[in-house]
């Protein structure tokens, strides 16, 4: 049985039909879960209830713990300490091994041109903390013995009918509009980007790798340095519009969040738009040579053609 904690998101049910590689036995769980494939077994529980992750983990191998919470730092400083302890606790319990799928909030602003798992952790924000302090636990449980585990980190990402992906909100989607794609920061700096189906597969594969235990890894991500210009470029021709957009620098991120919540969440987040952003995903491939990972023209190809078939003409 391998166990999905958090498994309503679009990683969740990518990777929910990813594990059918490995297992017969797939379990989902979430406050309100639904099957992907018709022998699914799913769970309704609440992460932040130690009772209920201890039953929905009971009997499994292996458990992914995919949260994902309101883009809020209270709401992160409050629950993510009491889920991942949760997590932990019934991993330790029921001898499940556990992977995290994280991001990269926690590392040093600095070191962001080249971030590697070795990245010093520093992180400047309250959203970063948070993750360190989350990661830290893990890790310690790890050290101590209690569990087997593993995190695995992604970059900013994108990929098909994914609900969250900020550059498809700002730039695809504004494209099949008609209007501007704006851009968070500096568009002429780089920006790495993970395609989700990739990391949904990789993380399957690590799941179910058992030497790739008890440490971090970057999940595959394009080794290209693209810039925000020409990632926009790229869904501009998929899309068949000229290129146009907007930039938004972090005063006027600041000055929309006396008005917008999502703003002002994210204005602490805006370093990683000034600067060049770059996610090495070197060990991954050096680990796993034969993974064909995804190209960022064949990516935003893939999402612009997927769109396209289900949405129906002139909608």
């Amino acid at each position: 049985m391998q166990t999905i904690l958090g498994a309503g998101g679009g990683i969740g049910r990518l990777l929910a039909k990813d594990l059918r590689n490995y297992t017969s036995q797939v379990r989902l769980v979430s406050r309100k879960p639904r099957k992907i494939s018709e022998d699914d077994e799913v769970i309704a529980a609440d992460l932040n209830n130690r009772e209920q992750v201890s039953e929905a983990v009971r009997g499994s191998e292996v458990v992914y713990l995919l949260a994902g919470l309101l883009y809020k730092t209270k709401v992160w400083e409050e629950q993510w300490p009491r889920i991942m302890e949760n997590a932990i606790a019934a991993c330790e319990t029921h001898r499940a091994k556990l992977v995290f799928f994280d991001n990269v909030y926690l590392y040093d602003p600095a070191q962001l041109d080249n971030m590697t798992e070795e990245t010093r952790i520093q992180p400047s924000s309250n959203k970063g903390r948070v993750r360190e302090k989350i990661a830290g636990m893990l890790m310690d449980a790890v050290r101590n013995g209690r569990i087997e585990a593993m995190i695995v980190r992604a970059a900013d990402f994108y990929g098909p009918a994914l609900q969250n992906s900020m550059l498809i909100e700002t730039t695809y989607k504004n494209f099949k509009k008609g209007k501007k794609a704006y851009w968070l920061g500096n568009p002429s700096k780089v920006h790495s980007f993970t395609y989700v189906p990739d990391a949904s597969r990789a993380t399957a594969l690590l799941g179910n790798t058992a030497d790739a235990f008890n440490q971090v890894w970057h999940l595959p991500t394009d080794p290209a340095r693209i810039t925000g210009v020409q990632m926009m470029q790229l869904f501009a021709d998929a899309a068949g519009v000229k290129l146009r957009y907007s930039k938004f620098s972090s005063g006027i991120i600041r000055l929309l969040g006396l008005f917008n919540p999502l703003m002002k969440e994210l204005y602490e987040m805006m370093y990683q738009f000034e600067k060049d952003y770059y996610f090495n995903s070197g060990k991954f491939f050096r680990r796993f040579p034969d993974f064909a990972f995804t190209s960022y023209e064949r990516g935003v190809r893939q999402v612009v053609e997927m769109d396209k078939k289900k949405t129906p003409e002139g909608a």
